[in-house]
């Protein structure tokens, strides 16, 4: 095992931003997941190259690794691995369930609702005519209702983290570096895992993999070296390209500004190219996560106020948070097709998914601690 590897493994300390961002990156998947909404129009996309599905598999990537990797320390990797295989299990099984009620649920309102048109918006057209047909292909994941796309990815995804996780903990640039070389394998030779009868993966697990890998290599080697944070001309060039990459974003949305962009600059950045990650999305969020580090540091007094605390609580629970902000989104979008779409009722869908999402987080956070033996519940 990698000495120094296992020096910051067993040195990590609770961070509070780790879950600071889940909760973040699951808020914004929510709103986003709402359509002609004007409060995502404030989340991460709108003013970059990367977005929160970028924060949620690099974090999800950086969390696993400590807490397998410390379990890997002190009890065998043998043990490490079963517990992640126990969350893959987990992910799947909550895919399925949320599959199954998901597309149900969709099936009845198009049926019975004003809104006929959304299940061929949320991609389960066939349900109506061959609906085993359309579960059973879900079941080995060869459907893709939108919304469940990222749900999706984190299996195939955690399912791999075993080996990746054995080489992180042994070899980790090296690790890296295979990492990378299956990215641009995937993107050279077109690479991709497929949905009937000729669909692609909104994410492409080949690709995507990069971010979770590059979350478990930060976490065993603590990143290039500390020393960078005091490189004032590297948080200028990230600044830089943040800057550039919220022009670029910007500027394709919004034809005013698109004038005083040469067309050969917003070709090359055109389409951002989500499915197969591509390589200027990648670098906006690692200049993204380095000024944020520099920033927020681990020790920041920021990190204890109390409206923040909702949040963290969210991405403490983030796989019930998930779930449920999916149908909550679905919800949402129903209810501003069908009545009256102001500015006003925007605001207050959202508001109110955000307050549902918070108190689904604490319900479960608080089922949890009921669930503890009496001794442990007085240490904690």
């Amino acid at each position: 095992m990698n000495s120094t590897a296992k020096a910051n493994l067993a040195a990590f300390s609770h961070d509070a931003r780790l879950y600071l961002t889940l909760g973040i990156a699951n808020w914004s998947i929510f709103i986003d997941h709402v359509p002609n909404n004007v409060v995502n129009l404030l989340t991460l996309r709108n003013f970059g190259f990367s977005g929160a599905a970028d924060l949620f598999v690099f974090v999800v990537g950086y969390g696993v690794a400590i807490i397998h990797g410390k379990m890997a320390i002190e009890r065998g990797f043998v043990v490490a691995a079963t517990r992640i295989f126990r969350r893959v299990w987990r992910l799947y099984a909550a895919y399925v369930v949320l599959f199954v009620i998901y597309i149900d649920m969709i099936a009845y309102v198009a049926t019975r609702s004003m809104a006929p048109e959304i299940i061929h918006e949320y991609n389960i057209s066939g349900i109506l005519e061959h609906p085993l047909r359309i579960l059973v292909r879900g079941l080995v994941l060869q459907e893709e209702p939108l919304n469940l796309d990222l749900l999706q990815l984190m299996i195939p995804l955690m399912a791999f983290f075993p080996l990746v996780l054995w080489g992180l903990m042994r070899r980790p640039n090296l690790t890296l570096l295979a990492s990378v070389a299956l990215y641009v394998a995937a993107r050279h030779f077109g690479w991709v895992f497929r949905v009937y009868p000729d669909g692609e993966w909104t994410f492409n697990p080949f690709c995507w993999q990069l971010l979770m890998v590059m979350g478990g290599w930060f976490a065993v080697t603590g990143g290039p070296g500390r020393a960078l944070h005091g490189a004032s001309w590297l948080r200028a060039l990230a600044g830089a390209y943040l800057v550039f990459a919220m022009a670029i974003t910007l500027a394709r949305h919004w034809p005013p500004l698109a004038a005083y962009v040469p067309d050969a600059v917003l070709s090359l950045f055109a389409p951002n190219d989500k499915e197969n990650l591509a390589p200027h999305r990648v670098l906006h969020f690692l200049a993204l996560a380095y000024l944020a580090t520099y920033l927020v540091p681990a020790n920041h007094p920021a990190l204890q106020w109390r409206s923040l605390q909702v949040v963290i609580k969210c991405g403490e629970e983030w796989l019930a948070v998930f779930c449920v902000g999916v149908f909550l989104s679905f919800a949402a979008h129903l209810i501003l097709i069908t009545g009256p779409n102001l500015i006003a009722m925007q605001i207050a869908v959202g508001l109110l998914g955000f307050a549902a999402l918070a108190a689904v987080a604490y319900y479960v956070s608080w089922s949890k601690w009921q669930d503890l033996p009496a001794a442990a519940r007085q240490r904690a």
